[in-house]
């Protein structure tokens, strides 16, 4: 994940999830209320998918889903639990 400094205080953060095989990966999680519509990825020739969002400072739950599949993020160790009994990836984003 990358991030940079935007003028309005968010920061643009890079997702990124190395699926060569996958066919369709979406990022989903509170900053877009976990709608599996709003934020496919698009794969790069690699075979890792990314997506950009701008992001206010806080603390965001997220996951992927890699063809259907609910996933963790793979390159991020920091988690909570949801109220699922599994697991989400969680996302600090400062000032």
């Amino acid at each position: 994940m990358i991030e940079k400094k935007q003028k309005n205080h968010r920061k643009k953060m890079v997702f990124s999830l190395h699926a060569p095989q996958a066919e369709k990966v979406i990022l989903t999680g509170d900053f877009n209320q976990w709608n599996l519509k709003k934020k496919g990825m698009k794969k790069g020739s690699s075979g890792a998918w990314e997506a950009t969002l701008l992001l206010s400072p806080g603390t965001y739950e997220y996951k992927f889903i890699v063809d259907g599949k609910w996933q963790m993020d793979p390159a991020n160790s920091q988690v909570c639990k949801n109220c699922f009994g599994t697991h989400n990836n969680l996302l600090a984003v400062t000032e």
